[in-house]
């Protein structure tokens, strides 16, 4: 008997197993419907001829991704791979990667192709509706390997990879982005003035990276990019970094709202003047707590220098004496005198022995964005002091 009662038990719990096996098998349609919802609050539209679930992978095939603003011109991407898939609370989906198939595209005399596209840790919504952190799509890193774009033959462009990661922390997120082996071949330039000089710079070939990174705290707005640099050798690495407040989830939404309803309309005219009042509108909600543009030279100053004065028959200290004097005179018609001293002082100190230059704004308190709007209108003399905006050299 006690054998029996425990082949019952086997027999029961194999038939509940079977039973249950297809109400709990992941519905890859039902995903896919999800994640389209979620992109298009930015405009991308994502269709696919179907998804079927194979365990806790999802294979949609016939994938297509376009622009509500551009019906009917869509980009055709194949088949999308999702790994690791699991149903989340709510009715959501987590993935834990998403390959992409390697692209590779020719139309008239050029090509483009990326290779090796990957998305890791995406969280798709099950309802995009943007109310909270729950309710937008996520990812933890979006990577590629190399992508190059091919011109009658040859790569005017290359990128041997890109990474963009984005960690949740405690109300809000960490965010940063590598470029990394980013060339461009200069050479094909066709206007003889500027192919002259690209040559004399040095500038024939660029090679250099691109990098981002900063903190967005989603209930305060507050967003802090402390790095977005361009780095290229020979010439410099030029980094702007931007620290604000307002882009709350809110904003966010109610821009989308305002470029939605602007698609809508059929009178363009009509439809770009009022996303234009939307947008200033939505404009009043944000503050600047600080920003800056810095610039360190790695020899193209002298360069351009020397280029500049040998179109003008000078030599390039020549033309960088006649700057001196120059900047403060034409500083002068701005009618801003503290920023005029500051900006003859960095220029002189700057191109005396070219090392850095920075610009920067730092406000005792956040300045709101209606009072910049204000002051460059009915007073834009006040801007730097509204703003606090230093200019140093070769700090």
């Amino acid at each position: 008997m006690k054998h029996m009662r425990k082949l019952h038990l086997t027999m029961a719990s194999t038939a509940f197993l079977t039973l249950a096996g297809p109400a709990l098998a992941l519905d890859g349609a039902d995903m896919m419907k999800k994640l389209n919802a979620a992109t298009s609050a930015g405009g991308t539209v994502i269709t696919f001829e179907k998804a079927e679930a194979d365990g806790d992978t999802i294979t949609a095939t016939g994938v297509q991704v376009g622009s509500s603003s551009l019906p009917g011109d869509t980009l055709k991407i194949g088949d999308l791979t999702f790994e690791g898939v699991e149903e989340i609370e709510g009715g959501g989906y987590h993935a834990k990667t998403v390959s992409f198939p390697d692209i590779d595209i020719s139309q008239e005399e050029g090509r483009f192709s990326a290779n090796e596209i990957q998305i890791t840790g995406l969280t798709i919504p099950a309802n995009a509706t943007g109310d909270t952190l729950n309710d937008i799509l996520l990812y933890e890193t979006v990577s590629t390997g190399p992508i190059a774009l091919n011109i009658k033959g040859k790569d005017v462009l290359a990128i041997e990879s890109i990474e963009s990661n984005l960690g949740r922390q405690d109300g809000g997120f960490t965010y940063d982005a590598n470029v990394a082996g980013l060339k461009a071949d200069l050479s094909q330039v066709e206007d003889a003035n500027a192919k002259d000089a690209i040559e004399k710079l040095g500038l024939t070939t660029l090679d250099g990276t691109v990098t981002m990174k900063g903190i967005w705290e989603v209930e305060s707005g507050k967003v802090a990019v402390d790095e977005y640099a361009f780095d290229f050798k020979n010439i410099g690495r030029l980094n702007f970094a931007v620290d604000f407040s307002g882009y709350t989830l809110g904003f966010i939404k109610s821009l989308q709202e305002a470029v939605k309803t602007a698609e809508a309309n059929p009178n363009k005219e009509e439809a770009n003047q009022a996303a234009g009042l939307a947008m200033l509108g939505l404009m009043q909600q944000l503050t600047i707590n600080s920003a800056s543009i810095r610039f360190d030279d790695a020899s193209i100053t002298k360069k351009a220098l020397d280029y500049a004065g040998s179109q003008q028959g000078v030599t390039g200290d020549q033309l960088a004496q006649s700057l001196k004097g120059l900047v403060p005179m034409m500083m002068s018609q701005l009618n801003m005198p503290e920023l005029q001293n500051q900006v003859a002082a960095a220029v002189n100190t700057y191109l005396n022995g070219p090392k850095s230059l920075t610009i920067s704004a730092a406000p005792e308190k956040p300045v709101p964005v209606p009072m910049i709007i204000g002051a460059a209108m009915g007073a834009p003399n006040t801007i730097p002091s509204v703003l606090g905006v230093k200019v140093t050299a070769n700090d």
